[in-house]
């Protein structure tokens, strides 16, 4: 492990918890959910009924759960809402947990840099084909 000082793994995690909106789900391996917390409502995720199917209360999990041994992060899901989060879904032997983490910040940032990068491309690729 790395030999990093408790000052800053407490920044670290009081930024995740507070900046991010963290937010989770805890959903069993037949799929019901078990329990959840964070800022959920942040992210249009609402009414929330224990034990029955995740899947079917949190529409972009369908597909994706149960995991078996390997962690899932993908970056830069939409949701029904329309916010824009990052999702982490890590599994445990009896449980999978989806750690969900706001990533709207990001995504404007990035998202006008790769939208400049693919014009640049098309028009690179349309110059070459004029030239040839």
């Amino acid at each position: 492990m790395l030999d990093i000082p408790v000052f800053v793994i407490t920044y670290i995690l009081n930024f995740v918890v507070a900046d991010s909106s963290l937010a989770y789900l805890l959903v069993n391996k037949d799929g019901s959910l078990v329990s959840w917390g964070g800022k959920l409502a942040e992210y249009g995720i609402t009414n929330l009924r224990k034990g029955e199917n995740a899947k079917e209360q949190v529409i972009f999990l369908e597909g994706l759960l149960p995991l078996n041994n390997a962690s899932l992060f993908i970056p830069f899901v939409q949701t029904e809402h329309g916010s824009c989060i990052d999702v982490h879904i890590l599994p445990t032997k009896e449980v999978d947990w989806v750690l969900m983490l706001d990533s709207s910040c990001d995504r404007n940032y990035l998202f006008p840099i790769q939208q400049k990068a693919n014009d640049f491309r098309l028009l690179q690729e349309k110059l070459n084909r004029n030239l040839n």
